[in-house]
């Protein structure tokens, strides 16, 4: 590791492995080769799919070196669900689960090296594209594919370590379009980016919160989170926005340390109210926990609690971080051991 770049100094999500892994879809079915190649730029037709008609989806996790040496994934088979759900929600088919498992795992073996020491991790990204050479194909979905993954040695995900975050609520546009929600595509996105580039230009925000129709869904990048010293509460899932797989370990977690969970509607006013005396936070694969220490609510910049991270945010968080390290019990079974 001496050798090469620190994640903690790049960028996050810009520095990469030397080795992939893909499976490809001619037919209806998916092959795969059963091992990892060396990481190689793609040639694709000027006409493929994906670069017209937006058929793509991807997944986001991470291996985390353990206390004892090894690497670990965490909740592999959840995200391998998930993206079995986005790549069926493209009408495409559907690979089975051992197969974008065995993708998974390969690839995070051929690039363990890579893997920093903790806090730092290896972020495993999977990724769909639809590769048919037809610009005649916007009313159908690509009669071809292209399932790889690569991986990324991390450090944090928003530059400056655990650091109280700026967030603005944007009530007017959407985070992307309902019937498209639940999909992990680079489309809802790219939906997103206008926003947060305007928010953090005019009130210099990390992230912006979409509460279209006064209602609080996520941000651009992450779940979104209220914690005091009883209870926590999270917008209830519906088909509008991810179901992201850290925010289902911050809930169960939560509960585990005695916190009361709502799952329920919230409003830009609760928040605003909530911020005098309680804590927020955001959650997310890249993120972890992450916490709030402003929120901009009708262009009214109110301060959460004392502006610093809570300590109810710093006990979930810590409880989360120990489990992805292995310096915790894993009572849920969500860490897979892999070689490394």
């Amino acid at each position: 590791m001496t050798d090469r770049p620190d994640p903690f100094a790049a960028p996050f999500g810009s520095l990469f492995g030397d080795s992939m892994t893909q499976a490809e879809l001619v037919d209806g079915t998916y092959s795969y080769s059963g091992s990892a190649q060396p990481m190689e730029n793609f040639s694709l037709h000027p006409a493929t799919h994906v670069l017209h008609y937006g058929s793509a989806c991807f997944e986001g996790l991470k291996a985390h070196r353990q206390s004892n040496g090894t690497l670990a994934l965490f909740r592999l088979d959840d995200h391998v669900e998930r993206m079995r759900q986005s790549i069926g929600l493209l009408r495409m088919p559907v690979p089975d689960a051992a197969l974008i498992r065995s993708l998974i795992i390969d690839a995070v073996e051929a690039n363990a090296d890579f893997t920093p020491d903790p806090p730092g991790s290896l972020y495993v990204r999977p990724t769909f594209i639809g590769t048919a050479p037809n610009i005649g194909a916007a009313a159908v979905p690509s009669d071809m594919g292209l399932l790889y993954v690569i991986c990324s040695p991390v450090g944090d995900y928003f530059a400056g370590g655990i650091r109280p975050l700026t967030i603005y609520v944007e009530t007017k546009v959407p985070r992307t379009t309902p019937q498209f929600g639940m999909v992990k595509s680079g489309a809802n996105y790219v939906m997103a980016l206008g926003p947060t580039l305007d928010a953090k230009r005019d009130h210099g925000a990390d992230q912006v919160l979409f509460a279209t129709a006064d209602d609080i869904t996520e941000t651009g990048a992450s779940n979104f989170f209220l914690i005091d010293d009883d209870r926590i509460i999270t917008r209830q899932l519906d088909e509008s926005f991810l179901h992201g797989v850290t925010r289902d370990s911050v809930i169960t977690i939560a509960g585990d340390l005695g916190y009361s969970v709502e799952e329920r509607p919230l409003s830009p006013s609760e928040l605003a109210d909530w911020a005098e005396t309680g804590e927020v936070f955001l959650s997310g694969t890249a993120a972890v926990v992450a916490p709030v220490g402003t929120v901009i609510v009708e262009d009214s910049a109110r301060t959460v609690r004392d502006g610093e991270p809570g300590p109810n945010t710093l006990r979930v968080r810590d409880a989360l971080t120990t489990l992805l390290t292995g310096d915790a019990d894993d009572p849920h079974g969500w860490r897979t051991t892999v070689s490394g």
